[in-house]
C-alpha cells in the first residue's frame, strides 16, 4: 500500500518552505511600512470616487496625476464596465475636507467633462475596517474553542482525544499563514492591498478546512477498531487513501468554479476569488498533508518537547469497545 504518512517529513519542509519567507516578508513590510500587509482604505481610512466622463480623454495615468496633485501617489484606480462607459474607481487613502473634493472634482473635470448625475464620492472610517478585523479575530477564536471541543467530546472514545483538536487547529493556522504570505508577496510584487473581503476568505478557508481535517479524522476513528494489531501510521494511511478522493472531488468543482471567475470575471473581485483559490487549496493540503501526518508524528515522539505515547492494543481494544 502506498505510503503517504511516510513521506510527511517532506510536507512539514514544503508548508515551511511557504510559510517562513512570507513571515520575513511580514515581518519586513511591518518595519517599513508599519503593517504586515498593504491595508486598503477598508483599514486606513480614505475615499472613494465613482466617475462617469463623457469622453474618453479620462486615462488611469491621467487620474492618477491629479490625485497625485493634492498628495496621494498611491491611489487605486480601476475601469468600470465597459469600455466606452468612461467609468471610473478611484479609492484615495486621504479624507480631505469639503473644498479640496470641490478642487479634485474640477480637477478630474479638466480632464474630461464629468456626468454630475453619475457622481458618487464615499468616506470611509478606519474604525469600520478595525471593526470588522475584531470581529473576525473573535471568529476565529470562538471557532477554535468549538472545534477543539466537538472532536474532543465527539473522539473522546478514542486515546487522546485532544491530539485530534490540537492537530486540527494547527492544520487550521497553517491555512491562515498560507493565506497571509500570499498576501503579503502579492502586495510587495503587485501592490495587493488588504480589504474586508480578505477576511472574508480567511473565514471561508477555515471552515472548509476544518470540515475536512473532521471527516479523515472521523475516519481513523472508524478504522481503528477494525484493524486492531495494525501500526498506527498504517491505520492512518489506510484512512488516508479512503478518504482523500472525496475531500478531492468536493473542492475541483470549487475550484473549476473561481477558476471561471478569475478567467472571466469582474475586476472587482478577482483579488478576493484568487485569495479563496489559495485557501481551499491550502485547507484541502493541510487536513490531508499537514493535520493527519502532525497526528502520526505526535504519536511516534518527533514533535519536540512533548513526550511520546503509543497506544497499546488494549487501548486500541478498548477504543473500539
Amino acid at each position: 500500500m502506498f505510503s503517504l504518512i511516510q513521506k510527511r517529513r517532506y510536507f512539514f519542509l514544503l508548508s515551511a518552505f511557504v510559510i517562513v519567507p512570507g513571515l520575513l516578508l511580514m515581518i519586513y513590510s511591518t518595519i517599513t511600512t508599519g503593517a504586515p500587509f498593504r491595508l486598503s482604505i477598508d483599514f486606513v481610512g480614505g475615499s472613494i470616487y465613482e466617475l462617469k466622463f463623457t469622453t474618453p480623454d479620462a486615462t488611469e495615468s491621467g487620474l492618477r496625476d491629479v490625485f497625485a496633485r493634492f498628495g496621494d501617489e498611491n491611489v487605486t484606480v480601476q475601469a468600470l464596465g465597459a469600455p466606452e462607459e468612461y467609468r471610473w474607481s478611484v479609492r484615495a487613502s486621504f479624507r480631505e475636507s469639503t473644498a479640496e473634493t470641490d478642487s479634485i472634482i474640477e480637477a478630474l473635470n479638466s480632464l474630461a467633462p464629468i456626468d454630475r448625475s453619475r457622481l458618487r464620492i464615499e468616506r470611509v472610517s478606519p474604525t469600520v475596517g478595525g471593526e470588522v478585523a475584531t470581529a473576525a479575530f473573535l471568529a476565529v477564536i470562538v471557532a477554535t474553542v468549538v472545534v477543539t471541543g466537538f472532536i474532543v467530546i465527539a473522539f473522546r472514545q478514542v486515546p487522546n482525544a485532544f491530539r485530534y483538536g490540537v492537530c486540527a487547529i494547527l492544520a487550521m493556522l497553517h491555512d491562515v499563514l498560507v493565506i497571509a504570505s500570499a498576501v503579503s508577496l502579492l502586495g510587495f510584487l503587485f501592490g495587493w492591498e488588504v480589504d474586508a473581503l480578505f477576511l472574508t476568505a480567511i473565514l471561508t478557508t477555515v471552515g472548509f478546512s476544518v470540515q475536512d481535517t473532521i471527516v479523515l479524522f472521523d475516519r481513523i476513528r472508524e478504522n481503528i477498531p477494525l484493524h486492531l494489531g495494525e501500526p498506527y501510521d498504517a491505520i492512518v494511511n489506510r484512512s488516508i487513501l479512503e478518504t482523500i478522493h472525496r475531500s478531492l472531488a468536493t473542492q475541483l468543482n470549487a475550484f473549476f468554479i473561481m477558476a471561471a471567475i478569475l478567467l472571466f470575471g469582474g475586476e472587482s473581485i478577482k483579488q478576493f476569488i484568487a485569495l479563496l483559490f489559495i485557501g481551499l487549496l491550502t485547507g484541502t493540503y493541510s487536513s490531508i498533508f499537514t493535520a493527519v501526518p502532525l497526528l502520526v508524528a505526535w504519536e511516534k515522539g518527533e514533535i519536540p518537547f512533548i513526550n511520546r505515547f503509543r497506544p497499546t492494543s488494549a487501548d486500541l481494544s478498548e477504543a473500539g469497545a
